[in-house]
C-alpha cells in the first residue's frame, strides 16, 4: 500500500516557476515508477511526467517537455516536479500517481493540488 500526499501547488503569473512535491508512505515506494498527471475544469485527467523506479528514465506529454523536470529521492520517498515556463493552460489540478512500467497503469492517486496559472 502506498499513500500520496502532495504540496506546493498555488498561484502564479505566467512564465513563473513552481516546483511540486509528493510524499509517499509505504516501504515499497521505490519499487514503482511516479508520476504526475493533471485535470483541467471540464477535461479529463492526462499524463505530465513520469519516472522510472530507480529515476534513470524520465518522460514527458510534449505539451510540457523542456519546461517541467520530474525527479525522485528515494531515501526522502519523494518525487518532484520543477515547473517553468507556465502558461494559463498548465492550470489544473495535478495529481501524484504511482503504478506500472511507464504509468500504463496507475495503482495510487493522491489528492490533487492546484496550480493556477494567471495571463
Amino acid at each position: 500500500q502506498v499513500q500520496l500526499v502532495e504540496s506546493g501547488g498555488g498561484l502564479v503569473q505566467a512564465g513563473g516557476s513552481l516546483r511540486l512535491s509528493c510524499a509517499a508512505s509505504g516501504r515499497t515506494f521505490s519499487s514503482y515508477p511516479m508520476g504526475w498527471f493533471r485535470q483541467a475544469p471540464g477535461k479529463e485527467r492526462e499524463f505530465v511526467a513520469g519516472i522510472s523506479w530507480s529515476g534513470g528514465d524520465t518522460y514527458y506529454a510534449d505539451s510540457v517537455k523542456g519546461r517541467f523536470t520530474i525527479s525522485r529521492d528515494n531515501g526522502k520517498n519523494s518525487v518532484y516536479l520543477q515547473m517553468t515556463g507556465l502558461k494559463p493552460e498548465d492550470t489544473a489540478v495535478y495529481y501524484c500517481a504511482a503504478g506500472g512500467r511507464r504509468l500504463q497503469r496507475v495503482d495510487y492517486w493522491g489528492q490533487g493540488t492546484q496550480v493556477t496559472v494567471s495571463s
